[in-house]
């Protein structure tokens, strides 16, 4: 149990920072003040020190500077008793390449006008295959961020917390996840690849993993109770959001799965 008063520091890339949920906490860096850190810090009373970032990729949190940001471990320090680390996503381009199909067939639709050859070059601008050596330079980066952070805070408790599922059983191709049925899969595996580098760090390093993918299967987009959410082109001042991350039911879901482990 992490006594009340404790540091916490959180790592991470968005899918901790939480863009686009009500309150902005650091405008540059998309940090939400009711991410999954906030609220892990608010329900047990600890001192949190935040510096998840946007776009953050694994050497931003050892040893890469991102934008006016230092490498986020430094950060950590001896008196730190809990580190969540959830990044490695975008050394993969999880999202993005989700995003960049999403778009890309969005703008295919109309071009069936053009000819579906033209259509199927637009939506073929977007691999969703990634190998074996990608997810095994993660499971390796990962293992990297849990020693550095062990170096700094050798007593502390470290959680690697993997990304909220986006795709689920019940995910179909719709408005809002403008995929076909042919790539649906392949950005389901490569969730699941992410997932499994996380679940080999873990054992790896000896951290404790958190393995919100596995718990979020049945609220991905499309779910009665999605944790994340879709896909949109409206900006924020016109009501929307940020297209595949977390909503705010989905950080207050990690929030707690990360709060039952720290309790037991």
């Amino acid at each position: 149990m992490i006594e009340p008063g404790s540091r916490y520091v959180a790592l991470g890339s968005s899918f901790a920072a939480g863009p686009g949920i009500s309150p902005i906490a650091h405008k540059a860096a998309g940090r939400s003040g009711n991410n999954y850190p906030h609220l892990v810090a608010a329900d047990l009373k600890l001192d949190l020190v935040d510096v998840t970032y946007c776009g953050a990729t694994t050497a931003n949190l050892v040893d890469t500077p991102q934008d006016a940001a230092p490498p986020q471990v430094e950060a950590v320090g001896p008196d730190t008793t809990l580190v969540t680390i959830t990044a490695g996503g975008n050394d993969l381009e999880f999202v993005g390449t989700f995003l960049r199909g999403s778009m890309l067939n969005t703008l295919a639709k109309p071009a069936t006008l053009l000819g579906r050859r033209v259509a199927n070059r637009i939506r073929a601008r977007v691999s969703y295959l990634k190998d074996d050596a990608a997810y095994q330079a993660v499971t390796d980066s990962l293992v990297t961020v849990v020693e550095r952070v062990r170096e700094r805070a050798p007593s502390a408790r470290i959680l690697l917390v993997d990304y909220l599922a986006l795709v689920g059983p019940s995910t179909r191709p719709r408005l809002d996840v403008p995929l076909n049925e042919e790539q649906l899969p392949s950005v389901a595996l490569m969730a699941d690849g992410l997932a499994a580098a996380f679940a080999k760090a873990a054992a790896t390093a000896g951290a404790e993993l958190i393995a919100s993918s596995a718990a979020s299967q049945d609220h991905a987009i499309g779910s009665s109770e999605p944790w994340t959410t879709g896909f949109s082109l409206r900006p924020g001042f016109l009501g929307g959001f940020v297209p595949y991350h977390p909503n705010a039911a989905g950080m207050r879901a990690v929030a707690d799965l990360i709060v039952r482990t720290l309790k037991t």
